[in-house]
């Protein structure tokens, strides 16, 4: 049932969606389509490409700088748009990778704007998801300009399980993830090598464990403590419009 798709419970937490509106958002589902890992999807720089709803796998954004450097802007899990500001601004200021094989729905913008033209409210959670986006990027910067590694690590971490948790995929127990400490590093900008010395430190500290492709929160609330962890800019405490 649409109600229980990713999407759709991570919209609900902001717009408690009628079945009207759940029957648009399914519409917006009809052109499926697969990409492998490793392989963009969006190239940064590529115009005219549609926007897509990820249904199954993880991508990140990226941008890649002249020196062949990469800074991961974050990572997208289902119920994520990919490419939504690129398809309204008609440019893509950054790239998409699958992380792993993924599904997504493809979403053209003449079907995203007749979608927001006939159930505002559809439109009104979409720009709620949207602001919160913006509020996780201003938080990355604020998480790789100021916070020591072992506090970056943590909270990187625990904002995964918070994300992840709302579309159903994790608790506070802990959650699956595919991430690599080479994508971690991308991303937190620091070496794999201070990644895997840092997951070390806060696993010998009885805190989380990070093996095998599961995170394992062995004591979340010292964890949330230790890194200062405050969810408000995750915007999660229920729907605004009912």
């Amino acid at each position: 049932m649409m109600q229980n798709k990713p999407l759709a419970r991570k919209l609900g937490a902001f717009v408690a969606l009628s079945e009207v509106e759940l029957s648009m958002l399914e519409g917006l589902h009809k052109r499926r389509r697969s990409f492998v890992a490793g392989r963009d999807l969006v190239h940064q720089g590529q115009s005219d490409q549609a926007a897509y709803i990820l249904i199954s796998g993880w991508a990140c954004s990226y941008k890649l700088l002249e020196d062949g450097q990469r800074q991961i802007i974050d990572f997208q899990i289902p119920g994520d748009f990919l490419g939504l500001r690129s398809v309204i601004l008609h440019l893509s200021d950054h790239s998409i990778e699958p992380v792993t094989n993924i599904e997504v729905t493809e979403v053209h913008v003449a079907d995203l704007m007749q979608a927001f033209s006939k159930t505002p409210r559809l439109a009104t959670a979409v720009l709620w998801a949207a602001s919160r986006d913006e509020a996780m990027v201003v938080e990355h910067l604020i998480n790789i300009g100021r916070r020591e590694a072992e506090v970056r690590v943590a909270h990187f971490l625990l904002e995964l399980g918070a994300r992840l948790t709302l579309v159903g995929l994790g608790s506070k127990t802990g959650y699956a993830c595919p991430l690599t400490q080479y994508l971690m590093a991308d991303a937190l900008g620091l070496s794999s090598v201070h990644v895997n010395r840092v997951l070390r430190k806060l696993r010998e500290a009885g805190m989380v464990t990070f093996r095998d492709g599961l995170v394992t929160f062995d004591d979340y609330d010292r964890l949330v403590k230790f890194a200062d962890f405050e969810m408000t800019y995750l915007d999660q405490v229920g729907p605004l419009l009912i």
